[in-house]
């Protein structure tokens, strides 16, 4: 792509804006331009595939007129996206413009000359529009949205095992509960983002060739004794570069119909979800002191406060999973939804594919990058926890019950809510219970940082097979 500095500060969208490098790796494979690439890609996929068919008035292309095709497609760059929005001036047709600068191009080369005929041949516009919407979606999937996912899945587990053994007070409802160590709630998330990330992968893209109205009413008229849906299922279905690597889709009106991108949206949005719920959590222990933040030379926390550093990166991050959710949800919601055969609200829709992504990966992004100035702060977390001898009140009470004492949960409930419970009143209660002593000794030795239950090796265990 062109660079962006001529006029980013004027853009209206700040993914092309201010946030502009932080999603330069999407802008090739979503934009207009990524666009018009695949475009291109399935028109010269169809083009080979046809002349391979074996119909009589379309030989077998040579292998130098093939490599020439696939270098076109290779070699696609800016100034070939805007060539041909210099022809759509004239069609006011994105798919014909296309089409004739293929053409154009098949004209200047003499083994190429006499296919220009088979160029979209039988085709829709739709037919085009819908794998290159498919090819978009594969390549942004694959090279940028699963490797920003994997990397705060990464960051998680290393956080999870280096801190497995590390006690933290819990809070349930906001107020202290039985402790668990860092590592395990970094291994909570850890967990459900790799199922996200593996039901990401899973979401099967489509794609269909099949006219005007998905019944190869062109393709019949011209060789109606031709298995048409064979043929195209082969296009569809074969590897890049002789196919497309998609799968068929054998059942549309002139369109697809987007259930799978409302699948593949749904399931990132999803993941944008427990996404945010780790922000706010992140957010929380920074405010209790659990992490600081390391700012790099000369950063300033706070324009007025010199001692602040706020948890920008997670803020950011927060409030662009909640625009891209928006944006996915609405995708979900309108895209599998057309009138009769084909209207065309969706595709003006379609055309925000990159934005809804964009502001996915960037707040991956700023999520990965706060989590990475992250320190912990062990100190406070003890003193949290020093200061919380009440939680200790749930072991103690189930030893009371392991061993027939009545009223257990009552005699400490009674002892411990809402009050300022100390080591020593704990203590005194548990020397006069009827137990055991090597019970007593046991209970009289735990401390609240040793409360922990299997959290440590439950952490270490994070991103294991079978976790």
């Amino acid at each position: 792509m062109g660079d962006m500095t001529d006029f980013s500060i004027s853009a209206l969208s700040p993914l092309d804006g201010r946030y502009a490098a932080k999603v330069q790796d999407l802008r090739p494979l979503l934009s207009e331009q990524g666009y018009m690439h695949r475009r291109v890609q399935v028109e010269v996929a169809w083009l080979i595939a046809l002349s391979d068919a074996g119909f009589e008035q379309f030989k077998p292309l040579s292998q130098e007129a093939r490599d020439a095709l696939r270098q076109w497609v290779l070699n696609f760059d800016e100034a070939q996206a805007r060539a041909i929005k210099e022809i759509e001036k004239t069609t006011n047709h994105d798919v014909k413009a296309v089409e004739y600068w293929l053409k154009a191009r098949l004209q200047d080369h003499e083994q190429l000359r006499g296919a220009t005929e088979f160029v979209h041949f039988a085709c829709t516009s739709e037919d085009i529009n819908n794998t290159s919407h498919a090819l978009q979606l594969k390549a942004a999937r694959q090279r940028v949205v699963l490797p920003a996912l994997e990397q705060i899945a990464q960051a998680l587990r290393a956080m999870a095992h280096r801190y497995a053994q590390v006690p933290m007070l819990s809070r349930t409802h906001g107020q202290t509960a039985s402790p668990t160590t860092v590592g395990k709630e970094m291994a909570n998330v850890a967990v459900r983002l790799q199922a996200a990330l593996e039901k990401i992968a899973a979401v099967r893209l489509m794609g269909k060739m099949n006219g005007a109205v998905g019944n190869y009413n062109a393709h019949l008229a011209a060789w109606p004794d031709f298995d048409w849906e064979a043929f195209s299922r082969r296009v569809i279905e074969s590897p890049e570069p002789e196919g497309l690597g998609l799968h068929f889709q054998a059942y549309s009106t002139q369109i697809e119909p987007h259930d799978y991108m409302a699948e593949l949206f749904d399931v990132v949005a999803r993941t944008n979800t427990v996404l945010v719920d780790l922000c706010r959590d992140i957010w929380g222990y920074i405010s209790l002191g659990y992490f600081k933040q390391r700012l790099k030379p000369g950063e300033i926390g706070s324009s007025t406060m010199p001692h602040k550093v706020n948890p920008i990166d997670f803020e950011n991050a927060e409030g662009n999973l909640g625009l891209a959710n928006a944006l996915l949800r609405h995708l979900s919601e309108k895209l599998p939804i057309s009138r009769w055969q084909r209207d065309l609200t969706d595709s003006t829709v379609l055309r925000n594919l990159g934005v809804a992504l964009g502001h996915s990966v960037l707040a991956y992004r700023s999520l990965s990058q706060g989590l990475d100035k992250l320190e912990l702060n062990e100190q406070a977390l003890r003193a949290d926890l020093e200061q919380a001898w009440e939680v200790l009140a749930e072991p103690i009470q189930t030893v009371m019950r392991r061993h027939g004492i009545s009223g257990a949960y009552e005699r400490l409930k009674e002892a411990t809510r809402g009050q300022v419970v100390t080591a020593e009143a704990l203590h005194a209660l548990v020397r006069s219970l009827a137990i055991p002593e090597a019970e007593k000794q046991r209970l009289l030795a735990l401390t609240p940082a040793d409360y922990i239950g299997r959290a440590a090796e439950l952490a270490r265990r994070a991103g294991a097979p079978g976790a």
